[in-house]
């Protein structure tokens, strides 16, 4: 999913309230670059030590916003990046993306007030733009499109990787296809959410009726659709039937009668005092 759309989703059409825009503003950011952390050869286990100081085990999306906010921090450093196996390069890509988008704002006279730290509020947010690449839990750590059932896997440099505990539903960024198709930049959200934000291809089941019940209930939505059908054949038969009476009424006073007679019909013979 290119960043641009996610960018339309927050800014353009407005549709996230402006004490959310700052922490989407960095969240954005950090999309637009292709890669934040590095593993150099040698020394992998001490990448993924400094990497996993930064996750929120609920967000890739949070964790990245966490990323920028402690490098904030520390005054932008470079020796603080190199220190933490993070591209310098790339994190001042990511500032000079968040100060357009700032510009963008800007111009469209939209207030930029912070949330703090009500992370809920942002993963819902994020929702609000991925609805349509969710996936729900299949089997251990084995997810499934909501929508398409294709099986997909978490990342093995996601937050939510190995954490023990694997969310029902989540939302992803892009879907690799390597030797098999991963998921990355996940946030896990609630099932409600998808219900809510993704009408078109999602809703609610209740599943505190009985297989019965619900069984009871398909047979009398049928049924009454049923009568409503038959409600409705009767009324186009009753309708047909009074526009060919109508019709039937028109031709009868269109034609035309003969003086002296009450009907038409076959003139009789004229008489033959008229000397014919």
């Amino acid at each position: 999913m290119p960043v641009y759309h996610f960018v339309s989703q927050f800014i353009h059409f407005s549709i996230v309230p402006s004490h959310l825009l700052e922490r989407l503003r960095i969240i954005v950011s950090m999309l637009s670059v292709p890669a934040i952390f590095y593993r150099p050869k040698g020394r992998e286990e001490d990448s993924d030590n400094a990497r996993e100081k930064f996750q929120v085990p609920e967000s890739d999306h949070l964790t990245f916003l966490n990323v920028y906010q402690q490098w904030k921090r520390n005054g932008y450093s470079a020796t603080w990046c190199n220190e933490h196996f993070i591209h310098i390069k790339a994190m001042r890509k990511v500032r000079e993306v968040r100060q357009q988008l700032k510009e963008i704002m800007d111009q469209q006279k939209m207030e930029l007030v912070s949330c703090g730290n009500e992370w809920d509020i942002i993963r819902k947010c994020i929702c609000s733009a991925y609805f349509h690449q969710a996936a729900r839990l299949k089997g251990i750590g084995e997810y499934v499109n909501v929508r398409t059932g294709m099986p997909c896997h978490l990342h093995p440099t996601s937050s939510l990787y190995g954490m023990g505990y694997n969310p029902d539903y989540i939302v992803y960024h892009e879907l690799v296809m390597t030797v098999k198709e991963y998921m990355q930049c996940v946030t896990a959200v609630d099932g409600h959410w998808l219900a809510e934000l993704g009408p078109m291809f999602y809703s609610i089941k209740d599943s505190t009726k009985s297989r019965q019940e619900r069984k009871k209930i398909a047979e009398d939505e049928k049924s009454a659709m049923e009568d409503e059908m038959k409600r409705a054949t009767d009324l186009i038969r009753a309708r047909k039937e009074e526009q060919e009476k109508k019709e039937a009424a028109y031709i009868k006073r269109r034609e035309i009668a003969t003086p002296g007679r009450s009907e038409p019909s076959t003139p009789r013979r004229t008489p033959a005092k008229f000397g014919i």
